[in-house]
């Protein structure tokens, strides 16, 4: 349990699945699910860029859909399921084919937005599957894609999908690349 320093007033019992493990934790009101993941289930991955939901370094998928974890208060979330970059391999050690065509693409520098990059790009991938448009997909109603259908990911669809997480390295055509690769 945590919240230390917390009276049970401001904390609420919260159960979170994390990566196909249940945990249950006392967790103060005022946090979010980013500080939550860190702090208390030493999951690194998701990082702190802005602390605003502007850069996408704190990526993470709730309940299959990808989101800021540094905007989402983690009470909120009672009963849903996390996935974190920690969570995306196999049990076996083996890596998602996203974070294999990562490294053969070398689609990182630093590193640092990598774990926001991979799960936002995973769920992009289940957004399209399931035929989510973006803005770039093109109007249903005047030739584009019918409702509810896969959208085709073209070099533009992926880019528009990965706007919101941003690279201070600038290595966006290569993660590009990656994301074709898997899609191939």
């Amino acid at each position: 349990m945590s919240g230390e320093n917390s009276d049970s007033a401001t904390c609420s019992e919260t159960t979170l699945t994390v990566n196909g493990k249940p945990h249950t934790l006392l967790v103060d009101h005022r946090r979010v699910l980013l500080d939550v993941l860190r702090e208390d289930l030493d999951l690194w991955g998701a990082r702190k860029g802005c602390d605003h939901g502007q850069c996408g370094a704190c990526t993470v998928l709730v309940d299959g859909r990808r989101v800021n974890s540094c905007l989402l208060l983690a009470v909120a979330l009672d009963g849903s399921e996390v996935r974190t970059v920690e969570g995306l391999g196999g049990d076996g050690g083996e890596l998602h084919p996203l974070q294999q065509a990562f490294l053969d693409r070398d689609a990182f520098q630093c590193g640092y937005c990598t774990p926001g990059q991979l799960c936002s790009a995973l769920g992009m991938l289940d957004e399209a599957a399931a035929g989510h448009p973006s803005r770039v997909t093109g109007d249903t109603r005047h030739g584009g894609p019918e409702p509810g259908r896969p959208v085709q990911l073209d070099r533009d669809e992926i880019r528009e999908r990965l706007s919101g997480n941003l690279c201070r390295c600038g290595a966006y055509p290569r993660i590009v690349d990656a994301v074709e690769d898997v899609i191939r």
